[in-house]
């Protein structure tokens, strides 16, 4: 009896010091295990129940008396439970659609890169199918240009053809023809332009001495005074070296004005192109640069210089005698023998 009651207070104390319903739960087992007496356990179990029966009396006041809280307190619970649940599931799926949209996305740029790729490659198709088109009307334009003597504009159409035909065009087997056609005009070019400027060089400009001297002529022959021979006047007369002379410019012997000169001459496709021979040589030679044929001109002008040069003293001598036969006709017939 003494163990029983040692038991029982140890217990007591037990419940009273610790909160821990597993200590409690293990010092009542001790307590049950080191009593040898019936009577000491059912005792015990006695306790426990009167205990139990205490804790449920309690619980019952406390429930009633708080049962408005407690009510209000399992809801909200229950509410943020739920809550917390639909938004773990929430964020689950909004991880996986954002997996899925990441796989997607991935697609899509690389689909994106993929026809942006072939964006390009159309484009410079067109382009290419566009310069095509606008090379296979180039011996028809070049036919009029040359007709019309826009010479500039015709080796800007025909260096920029072959330069096309023979770059990024050199793969299209179907304008190997136009290709061979045009690189031969190319190559005949200049012969055409050299022609044209000796013929400013060395004939026109002669015949417009000659055309003033007939002028002139004509204005002495109604003179009686006839020993008065008209002479040619070629002070005013426009010639390259004087399309050049420093007078024309703002700063004298400065170079560089003179090739911005010739930089600055273009066609004008309203005036005839022969009107003014300056401007006109003046093209000649920039279309000579153009086909890169100066060297071929500066020889031709230099093997052809004696040659046209007796031909401008023939072409004078017969106009001179010309001239001096037709004002001895019209002298006899005024009874001047004179």
């Amino acid at each position: 009896k003494m163990a029983a009651g040692e038991a029982a207070g140890r217990y007591r104390s037990t419940m009273s010091k610790s909160k821990d319903p597993s200590g409690l739960l293990i010092s009542v087992i001790r307590t049950l295990s080191t009593s040898d007496d019936v009577e000491d356990r059912e005792t015990e179990k006695g306790r426990l129940e009167e205990a139990y029966e205490k804790c449920d009396r309690d619980l019952d006041e406390l429930i009633v008396q708080h049962y408005t809280e407690l009510t209000t307190a399992i809801r909200t619970y229950q509410s943020i439970t739920e809550r917390i649940t639909n938004s773990r599931n929430k964020i689950k799926q909004v991880k996986e659609n954002l997996l899925s949209c990441k796989m997607l996305l991935h697609c899509k740029r690389d689909e994106l890169r993929k026809l942006w790729i072939e964006g390009i490659e159309h484009k410079h198709v067109l382009n290419l199918l566009d310069e095509i088109e606008n090379i296979k009307q180039v011996p028809q334009k070049l036919e009029q240009c040359m007709a019309s003597k826009r010479y500039l504009n015709a080796t800007d159409m025909l260096v920029s053809a072959v330069d096309s035909l023979e770059g990024p065009l050199l793969q299209v087997e179907g304008l190997s023809d136009l290709r061979l056609e045009l690189h031969s005009k190319k190559m005949n070019m200049h012969l055409v332009l050299i022609d044209e400027l000796h013929r400013h060089l060395y004939i026109k400009s002669t015949n417009r001495v000659g055309q003033r001297n007939k002028e002139k002529g004509r204005i002495s022959s109604l003179v009686k005074d006839a020993s008065s021979v008209p002479l040619m006047d070629v002070t005013n007369l426009s010639t390259p070296r004087k399309f050049l002379e420093t007078s024309q410019f703002s700063t004298p012997g400065s170079s560089s004005m003179r090739e911005t000169s010739l930089l600055e001459i273009k066609e004008d496709m309203e005036l005839d192109p022969e009107e003014n021979s300056t401007v006109f040589m003046g093209i000649l030679i920039k279309g000579l640069a153009k086909l890169k044929k100066i060297p071929e001109t500066v020889k031709a002008i230099q093997d052809r210089l004696e040659q046209e040069l007796k031909q401008i003293v023939k072409r004078s001598t017969t106009q001179v005698a010309d001239s001096g036969y037709q004002r001895g006709e019209n002298l006899s017939q005024e009874n001047q023998p004179r």
